[in-house]
């Protein structure tokens, strides 16, 4: 206790200097210090006045810093925190153990001890490390805005500093407990955690190229046999390499799972997109598994224990009840040059026998060329032609060089581009679910074949899981019909579409996707890493 006093008052020594006034002329008496209170709460004194009190500490803290630091000194009663071994102790045991969520250490080091420093500012830059430490394990280190940004139809309210602030003071009661309180509970997010701590730890394997060539088809003969054996071998998918040049049957098996756990077409061809995936380097797949954590504590913030979760990367949906996730359909995204957006919204209503009517981008990039060579062209795509305010127009009426302000729109039918129903939510970018009469495309991978919508292969299947059983009556009444309806969910389901290429599957295994949209490189990049 007495040293707890002593080491305060020292503090308050250290402080006091602080209240003199700086222009007193020399030869004016010295005024009187005024006496040191308890309550005179130097540690405040020495935020509101970091660049004389701790100037290097200054020259790294911003304000929104400064403003966190004196929530949090004031929450915990405006006295030093960090006076006691035993709290730093469990603190370097916490902020070494960031590394198997993918962060680095050393990104928050702790002042060392000096019995020669300034006893605040040390206590001032652990708080500092200790609360930037928290928010980066509970919202990211980087900035999702920056390097992928999501669309929110309803912006989170919920202020960062409370999460944070909370999540340090039930750490200072339980080191341990208030950094796995800031870590993201999704099992999303642990279970890719656990992998990356093994396989951190793990020496990286080695496995040389394979050759880009012809595509290879099961029963051919290839001299690039031996070598595609040797890789999948180092990748754990086949016990013993073949001797020959011909693509058997046990290689074949091999070949198909690799496939399958990298969310490709698992039918043994190896073509391009299999040599790709077989190319990657065991560091980039290492680094894979630490920047998808980044990714999941970006999406942590968005995810829903009920509703709709998009991975674009992988072309897959999940529906989660209660936080686990239910049910599972493949689907169709947008291509590279049309990226599908990623968003936050609300399923609100189906519409069932849709009409299509053609966005700008594909009218101007597809459609208006397609009509110019081939008059034909809207007769047999059941185009329709409006005007502005949604008249219609025989072709001949417009000159097609100069279209002007027309609409083109496809009726419903079996040929239309949106299938039978479409899941709609409100977005900026005229995205949304749908089905879709290219069901043959469901078994490539990756499937990334559409202009930005997301086209959902088993889509009733869908909607009887957004609506209740007589919601699910009524649409299919009106399914029957054949006629254009709108109609709207009594409750409406939340909608999250994200990206990440590499998940653990329920049985452990991980699953990787292609990075469609080339966004893994400059992510790792970001992180700081040297590939």
């Amino acid at each position: 206790m007495f040293k707890k006093h002593a080491c305060y008052l020292s503090i308050c020594l250290l402080v006091a200097p602080l209240v003199a006034t700086a222009d007193t002329p020399s030869d004016a008496p010295l005024p009187v210090a005024p006496p040191i209170l308890v309550n005179t709460a130097p540690v405040q004194q020495a935020l509101s006045q970091l660049p004389s009190v701790c100037p290097a500490l200054a020259r790294q803290i911003d304000a929104a810093t400064q403003s966190r630091l004196q929530a949090f000194y004031q929450q915990q009663g405006d006295v030093p925190l960090w006076s006691t071994d035993e709290r730093r102790q469990a603190l370097h045991a916490q902020l070494a153990m960031l590394a198997d969520d993918g962060l680095d250490p050393s990104h928050y080091s702790l002042p060392a001890p000096d019995a020669t420093a300034n006893v605040l500012c040390s206590d001032i830059s652990s708080s500092r490390q200790y609360l930037q430490a928290l928010q980066d394990l509970h919202y990211g280190r980087l900035q999702q805005s920056r390097f992928e940004p999501l669309w929110h139809s309803q912006p989170p309210t919920r202020d960062p500093d409370t999460d944070v602030l909370a999540f340090a003071a039930a750490g200072l009661q339980d080191m341990a407990q208030g950094f796995d309180q800031a870590r993201p509970s999704a099992d999303l997010y642990r279970s890719l955690r656990n992998a990356y701590a093994s396989v951190r730890q793990q020496p990286l394997p080695h496995w040389d190229p394979v050759a880009s060539g012809p595509l290879l088809r099961p029963g051919m003969d290839d001299p690039r046999v031996p070598e595609l054996g040797r890789r999948l071998v180092s990748g754990g998918y086949l016990a013993q390499a073949p001797s020959g040049k011909q693509y058997r049957d046990e290689l074949v098996k091999a070949v198909k799972a690799f496939q399958l756990s990298h969310s490709l077409q698992a039918d043994g061809v190896i073509g391009a997109g299999t040599v790709a995936e077989l190319n990657i380097s065991p560091l980039v797949r290492r680094e894979q598994l630490r920047i998808n954590l980044e990714r999941f504590r970006w999406l942590a913030q968005d995810l829903e224990p009920e509703g709709v979760l998009v991975n674009v990367a992988a072309a897959q949906l999940s529906v989660y009840q209660s936080g686990i996730p239910v049910w599972q359909t493949r689907l169709q995204v947008g291509r590279a040059e049309r990226q599908t957006p990623l968003l936050k919204s609300r399923i609100t209503r189906l519409t069932l026998n849709p009409t299509w009517t053609i966005p700008p981008t594909i009218m101007r990039e597809d459609k208006l060329p397609a009509i110019r060579l081939n008059p034909e062209y809207l007769r047999q795509q059941n185009l329709q032609v409006l005007d502005a305010e949604g008249h219609p127009l025989t072709p001949e009426q417009v000159d097609w060089a100069r279209p002007g302000n027309i609409l083109l729109r496809q009726e419903a039918g079996p040929r239309n581009p949106l299938g039978k129903i479409v899941m709609r939510f409100p977005n900026p970018y005229s995205v949304y679910l749908h089905d879709t009469p290219s069901q043959p495309l469901f078994t490539k991978g990756p499937r990334a074949f559409s202009s930005g919508c997301v086209r959902v292969e088993q889509p009733l299947l869908l909607r009887d899981m957004l609506v209740s059983p007589a919601e699910r009556a009524r649409t299919d009444e009106l399914l029957a019909t054949g006629v254009t309806h709108e109609f709207r969910l009594a409750t409406p389901v939340p909608v999250l579409l994200g990206y990440w290429t590499v998940e653990v599957d329920r049985q452990g295994g991980l699953v990787y996707a292609p990075d469609i949209y080339a966004r893994d490189l400059v992510l790792i990049k970001a992180m700081g890493s040297v590939l």
